[in-house]
């Protein structure tokens, strides 16, 4: 059964679902309340309890022309040198800091993970049902899902040779509490990815990116060292294995348009907006690097 968190989630996609297609209208309260079947009062509460401000603020966040008005800034200055510069990381501990990646054995890597056991369970988000998966050494797989038995069988495809167990442990706990917990006292996570080492330097690389900011796939290729890579760094963005803690949907397009997301470009728009709101910030102030 759902959750009301995951009831809540549904409708505010919906909402941002139709304001992505018409904000260059600009539809007010009352017009997003309508589409949602909503009244304006509900639809305002709704929203600000879900994401920590109200709808117009929230939106700021998610519009296209303000992701463009971002593209359009200070593009001198690195995305990764000015986190710390700005109030936006303020005194918090964001979850990019404490989150550790280990590489799986070449052997693992290739043989489909023969003889790796891993447990996984079934967790909520403000963005939908998630499956988290972990061996002994870490969280090894974070997805969303709708369809409990797809999530499982997507599992076995990723993991082929690999014993599965449907149990919960303290690894995956840990990976969950970002959406919950103090952002000042979140435990440390440990990832063990199946992945080329192409793939894990883009990985690690996607997790330097401060929340409440945004990047590209081109400024990912040349932080790491890859310029003229920007088709494979997507690619293996595309790939990315572990949802949200590894936050390939903090990476948009050149263009300024936030682009594909592995699981839906609404939950992508949910994500940057939510990330915003957490952090506090003045959208004019949200920074940008190449």
């Amino acid at each position: 059964m759902e959750t009301q968190q995951q009831l809540n989630y549904e409708r505010i996609a919906r909402a941002i679902d139709y304001i992505r297609q018409h904000f260059r209208e600009q539809p007010n309260l009352d017009a997003v309340a309508e589409e949602v079947n909503l009244s304006p009062f509900h639809f305002q509460r709704l929203f600000t309890e879900w994401a920590g401000v109200s709808p117009k603020k929230f939106l700021q966040y998610t519009s296209l022309t303000h992701a463009k008005g971002v593209l359009r800034g200070n593009r001198e200055a690195t995305l990764f040198d000015t986190a710390y510069e700005t109030g936006l990381s303020g005194t918090s501990r964001l979850h990019d800091l404490f989150i550790q990646i280990e590489g799986m054995t070449p052997a693992a890597y290739k043989n489909g993970g023969k003889q790796l056991e891993i447990a996984y369970d079934f967790g909520g988000s403000p963005f939908g049902r998630l499956i988290v998966a972990s061996t002994s050494k870490g969280v090894c797989h974070l997805a969303f899902f709708t369809d409990e038995k797809q999530a499982i069988a997507d599992l076995q495809v990723k993991f082929p040779n690999a014993s599965l167990s449907h149990k919960s442990v303290d690894i995956q706990q840990d990976a969950l509490s970002v959406f919950q917990s103090d952002w000042e006292k979140l435990p440390e996570v440990k990832l063990h990815l199946k992945g080329t080492a192409f793939q894990l330097k883009v990985w690690e690389a996607l997790l330097k990116i401060p929340m409440g900011q945004l990047t590209t796939y081109g400024s990912i290729a040349q932080q790491i060292e890859m310029p003229s890579a920007s088709r494979a760094v997507g690619t293996a963005i595309g790939s990315n294995p572990v949802a949200f803690l590894i936050p390939c949907h903090r990476v948009i397009q050149s263009t300024g348009t936030f682009g594909g997301y592995m699981w839906g470009e609404t939950r992508k728009t949910a994500m940057i907006g939510w990330e915003g709101a957490k952090m506090g910030a003045d959208p004019a102030q949200l920074q940008y690097a190449q």
